[in-house]
């Protein structure tokens, strides 16, 4: 494993990294067995942005015994409350949920304090100012979080931030077909846009410029979302109409300016290790360009869901994000195979309860249409 200083934070991080947030999806001693398999494979920064108690407890459990040998990215503004996921920079609210994420995870502090998830302007500029901005120095100057960082999907706003002076690293969404997206504060039609440039090579301008003012600034980025939600590696999801490789989608992320660690999600040991091949790969297994090169060019519409979460909560207590990777499997095949439609009865709520409120489109960064989603799961799925 190689490891790369986090810009001026100093910290040295794995070029690997580990995205905790599908731990909740298996079984409690499944997922901290895969903490410490990577851990033993040489990850060692791990992002823990979900509030509930399943993956906060299997991440405490995965790092008992070497807690100083993991780099943790807590979140503050990541609450659960009324048991769903809330975005909030109420402080009392925020102050519960983060002395929870030190409780779970068995510790005192979290390496990288996060302000969570901000991706408009006036979030920026009047939701973190104040006694939010004022709780996280708080923690700062307490020791429960060593260094500031931000984690936004927005490159405006992940510019603002590294030009800032007291963020001093930031989580931001990175892989090869969100970069030609210009940013938006419209978040229903984010990173939607008629073609790609016709050579699919031209970064937005706005994102490339990003890029340099973190590293002329020494902000150091963690990259999330390096897959797309897989939807990379699937020639008929990918708008680039070619399957890329995770050893491919690696490589363009650690190739990007400023950026030290790629923090892959994982169901698996196998896909830890896919990852992880990474390391021993050659120039031709890492070659995204040619990849690209010959690849057609795609209208790119939007709408895509990368299941990540932020959707919740629902009124419902749906979670929008299993149902949507569910209809997107079925999506791919002629008939749906039995075991995908026991997985969908087994959750606890359905497609059919969705009320169309609409409460969880404003809160998605990918402006994905989750209303009219949820009608055609329900029709799809009975």
């Amino acid at each position: 494993m190689q490891y790369r200083r986090l810009g001026k934070t100093g910290l040295m991080v794995s070029e690997i990294g580990f995205g905790g947030e599908w731990l909740e999806r298996h079984e409690e001693n499944e997922s901290v067995a895969l903490v410490r398999y990577a851990h033993e494979r040489g990850i060692n920064i791990i992002d823990c942005w979900m509030p509930d108690p399943k993956s906060r407890d299997i991440i405490g459990q995965g790092m008992s015994g070497c807690r100083d040998q993991w780099i943790v990215q807590g979140h503050v503004g990541s609450t659960w409350q009324n048991g769903q996921y809330t975005r909030t920079r109420d402080v009392a609210q925020c102050r519960i949920a983060f002395e929870d994420l030190l409780r779970r995870l068995k510790t005192d502090y979290v390496d990288l304090g996060m302000i969570h998830y901000v991706d408009l302007e006036k979030d920026w500029e009047t939701g973190v100012p104040g006694a939010y901005l004022d709780y996280v120095m708080e923690l700062k100057a307490q020791g429960k979080i060593r260094h500031i960082g931000l984690s936004t999907h927005n490159p405006v706003i992940a510019k603002k931030a590294a030009e800032s002076g007291f963020v001093e690293m930031i989580l931001f969404s990175v892989n090869p077909a969100f970069d030609l997206m210009p940013p938006t504060d419209d978040l229903d039609q984010y990173f939607a846009t008629d073609k790609y440039d016709a050579d699919l090579a031209g970064i937005d301008p706005v994102r490339a410029d990003m890029y340099r003012v973190c590293e002329r600034n020494g902000v150091g980025m963690t990259c999330m979302k390096p897959f797309a939600g897989g939807r990379l590696f699937d020639p008929k999801r990918s708008p680039f109409g070619i399957a890329l490789t995770p050893v491919q989608c690696i490589h363009y992320c650690l190739t990007k300016p400023a950026v030290d660690s790629v923090l892959c999600g994982y169901d698996t040991k196998e896909q830890v290790d896919a990852a992880l091949a990474y390391e021993t790969a050659d120039q031709e297994q890492k070659n995204y360009a040619a990849a690209l090169a010959g690849a057609p060019a795609h209208t790119f519409a939007g709408g895509e869901c990368t299941y990540c979460g932020h959707c919740r909560p629902c009124p419902k207590n749906i979670d929008i994000a299993m149902v949507n990777k569910l209809y997107d499997l079925a999506a791919m095949q002629p008939d749906i195979p039995a075991s995908l439609r026991e997985h969908y009865r087994g959750l606890e709520h359905h497609a059919d309860e969705c009320v169309a409120c609409g409460g969880c489109e404003p809160r998605c960064p990918f402006g994905v249409k989750v209303a009219e989603r949820m009608r055609k799961t329900a029709e799809m799925f009975g």
